[in-house]
């Protein structure tokens, strides 16, 4: 913890709480007691209301009890895995954005957790920092710190309001997880404009994501089946240059 700054994470503290006032609920899923606690102490650090559970079921439970804001969850655990636990969550509060711990470091892994709903991932051994990091941009696309906006954009018959998180096309309502809503929000603020994949990763993902701009591809799939599947399309690919949203005509 000492190489973390005091100055800027009091700034967040200040920066990241639920509508209500009160402090952020993260939830700590990690059959490794010790490092649930690691986590749990560099959490609460940043002034988050955090709660560990050391096997799936466990943390099935508490979720539908603390309701938390963002979750940290393992992959591997020695009842339910956390792919099901993420299922079972999300049945119950769909929006609640999800990072991934793993000790795998193959593509296909990383991949499987995005595809089953997770909104990011780290890889066994990280920092306390990096999580806390990826944490808050997930928090962010949520719309669960209490930076809120409260415009409504509109390209064509879609429309997106940031502030009921609410998506339509054509009078529609679209369901998105935290990060789809956040990557179409990019692509509808620069309307016809080529967003090349290290933009989007940037201004998506908030950091390096080590190469693999695949997780790109993997989202832009997710927002056509759900944006444009049985209607003109409006997303569109620009071979290696990128994507863009235009109006269907």
């Amino acid at each position: 913890m000492s190489a973390m700054n005091a100055a800027t994470n009091g700034a967040a503290r200040d920066q990241l709480r639920r509508p209500d006032g009160g402090p952020v609920r993260v939830l700590v899923v990690d059959d490794e007691a010790t490092l649930t606690e690691l986590l749990s102490m560099a959490l609460r650090y940043e002034g988050w209301d955090v709660k560990g559970a050391g096997d799936g079921l466990t943390a099935v439970k508490l979720a539908r009890e603390f309701r938390p804001d963002a979750v940290v969850l393992d992959i591997m655990l020695p009842d339910i895995d956390g792919l099901e636990v993420l299922r079972r969550i999300h049945s119950e509060s769909p929006d609640v954005p999800v990072l991934f711990l793993t000790a795998k470091d193959a593509v296909e892994d990383r991949i499987a957790g995005l595809t089953a709903g997770g909104d990011d991932y780290v890889s066994k051994p990280f920092s306390l920092e990096e999580v806390v990091a990826r944490l808050r941009g997930l928090m962010r696309r949520a719309g669960r710190g209490s930076q809120r906006a409260d415009a409504q954009l509109v390209v064509g018959d879609l429309s997106l309001d940031e502030d009921s998180r609410e998506v339509r096309r054509g009078g529609d309502s679209i369901s998105l997880t935290a990060t789809e809503f956040e990557l179409l929000r990019y692509l509808m603020r620069n309307p016809r404009r080529v967003l090349s994949k290290a933009q989007i990763l940037d201004r998506v993902w908030n950091y390096d994501f080590g190469g693999q701009s695949n997780v790109v591809e993997l989202y832009i799939s997710y927002l056509r089946k759900k944006i444009d599947a049985g209607r003109p399309p409006m997303i569109h690919t620009l071979r290696g240059a990128g994507y863009a949203l235009r109006p269907a005509e």
